[in-house]
């Protein structure tokens, strides 16, 4: 490659750092020794190369940079398969962070690009990383996992491949794979962001302390204003799901502080003010949130806010701009749709939708929980009981989901288990959602104290009926113990005219020669 010659740019860091993958709100480089490389010019597109070279995520301006710094290199070098890569991976980037799937597209095509001036099988294993995460980010987690392994057959030690892979396998449910994969990862990349998914891996467990002590340890280390802000969300959500919402707002006000425009932290502390009774707040929030990404889940969330204030216009408004929005961005929204259509709408479309994800194999904890939600409210609760199930018996503490069982299990007189996850929802966050935390109280009223006659009576009544499990709803494999922490814009011109294919789901043996 045509580049600067000199050794001091050739000994730098950043000219070691040019195979590029995007891994769950992160762009990492993979050491590429031996070749000379271009060094972005100082400032916002330099500074974003140094970040992620080192694994940390880049602040939005600094993506911004680094697109239109690659964007003006590969017009001049069309055969540079790393640049290529990179761009693919930054406008994945960019586009799961502004929640604009028009970058996808871009980001496919200069993956595959990549893959075309040399393919998987000649090495370019980054690029096949990269449509990993372009697959995650679509919610297309068969593919995800497609590349991934693709990937790590042929580089098992390249640690960049294994962020996407976890990811792949928590979309599928594959919860043990995924502790796998993070061992590995564990050994081969510790730091903040091997912490953060330590935190990740322990929440879905239920264990709590652990993911607490993981999230603290990587806020700690972490190095730049945008991996501690990304840090700073975690430890607020965890705080959120133990039912502290002081607490959770403390850790988004930080966040805020250091990334004003975070998002995510906008939107956890909108939730974490209406639990506080400081609506006006959490509207504004909320609203800056969806200025910012309109991201599903936040309209779903700003939507039943409204509901549960009397506000149905304002309400049945958001509702239908996610409606609107479903099927026209090539992302797979199925599962927030699905809670949607089953809460405040179809309920027989939220189970179409929801068994399709099911039979896609996209089997998590959250399409169990709210597959069995969807089956309950459209009158199935009998069908809609193993879903539920399944969903807890991972380990992850989950109010909605306690909720969600205690009331199928209501509806079907079970009245003792019904009692107690009903109790143990509103245990764990009496704050879990504006529109079912009180339907929960009632709830729990309704059902009463436990009967007398000492603890046999009780347990007699606890005593569920026997339920068939339906096909693929067989009870999760064991899981290994807690882990610990480890210490501490347009295309270029020489893209190819034709439209790539849009599908992220075609197998890894249809690109670059493989």
């Amino acid at each position: 490659m045509k580049g600067m010659k000199s050794e001091t740019v050739k000994n730098a860091a950043i000219s070691a750092l040019v195979g590029a993958t995007l891994v769950a709100g992160v762009i990492t480089l993979a050491p590429r020794g031996g070749e000379d490389v271009t060094e972005p010019a100082p400032g916002p597109a330099a500074r974003g190369m140094a970040a992620v070279g080192a694994g940390a995520p880049a602040s939005p301006a600094e993506l911004t940079a680094l697109i239109a710094d690659r964007e003006r290199w590969l017009r001049a070098h069309p055969r540079d398969e790393e640049s290529w890569a990179v761009l693919g991976s930054a406008y994945t980037e960019r586009g799961r962070w502004l929640a604009d799937a028009a970058y996808y597209p871009r980001a496919e095509a200069a993956l595959r690009r990549s893959l075309a001036v040399l393919p998987a099988s000649a090495g370019n294993v980054d690029a096949l990383v990269g449509l990993a995460a372009l697959a995650n980010a679509r919610q297309d987690f068969t593919a995800a996992r497609s590349w991934g392994e693709s990937a790590r057959k042929r580089k098992p030690k390249r640690w960049t491949v294994y962020p996407a892979l976890i990811d792949a396998y928590h979309g599928l449910g594959d919860y043990p794979a995924a502790v796998k994969a993070l061992e590995t990862l564990q050994k081969l990349r510790p730091g903040a962001q091997t912490m953060g998914r330590t935190a990740q891996s322990n929440r879905y467990q239920g264990w709590r302390e652990d993911a607490a002590a993981a999230a603290y340890n990587a806020a700690a280390v972490a190095e730049t204003p945008t991996e501690k802000a990304a840090a700073l969300h975690r430890m607020g959500e965890l705080s959120w799901e133990r039912g502290e919402p002081a607490e959770a707002m403390g850790h988004y006000d930080e966040a805020l502080r250091l990334v004003r425009d975070h998002h995510p932290s906008l939107a956890g502390r909108a939730r974490a003010l209406a639990a506080l009774g400081r609506t006006e707040e959490a509207f504004r929030d909320y609203q800056a949130a969806l200025g910012r990404a309109a991201l599903p889940e936040y309209v779903l969330e700003a939507g039943e806010l409204y509901e549960s204030l009397g506000l149905d216009g304002d309400a049945a408004t958001r509702y239908e701009q996610l409606r609107a929005k479903a099927g026209t961005t090539g992302v797979n929204d199925a599962l927030v749709l699905g809670l949607l259509e089953a809460d405040h709408g179809d309920p027989g479309e939220a189970v179409r939708l929801l068994e399709a994800e099911w039979a896609r194999k996209h089997r998590s904890v959250y399409v169990a929980d709210a597959l069995g939600w969807a089956l309950y409210r459209a009158g199935r609760a009998r069908e809609a009981l193993p879903y539920a199930k399944r969903a807890m018996d991972q380990g992850l503490r989950s109010a909605l989901f306690a909720y969600h069982r205690g009331e199928i299990e209501r509806s079907l007189k079970q009245l003792g288990p019904a009692r107690r996850h009903l109790a143990e929802a509103l245990r764990i966050n009496p704050y879990f959602s504006p529109l079912l935390a009180p339907v929960a109280e009632d709830a729990l009223e309704a059902i009463g104290e436990p009967p007398g006659g000492g603890p046999k009576k009780v347990a007699d009544e606890e005593v569920a009926d026997e339920e068939v499990m339906p096909v693929g709803v067989a009870d999760p494999p064991p899981l290994p113990s807690p882990l610990p922490s480890p210490s501490p814009s347009s295309l270029p011109s020489s893209l190819p005219s034709s439209s790539p294919s849009s599908s992220p789901s075609s197998s890894p043996g249809e690109a670059g020669g493989d």
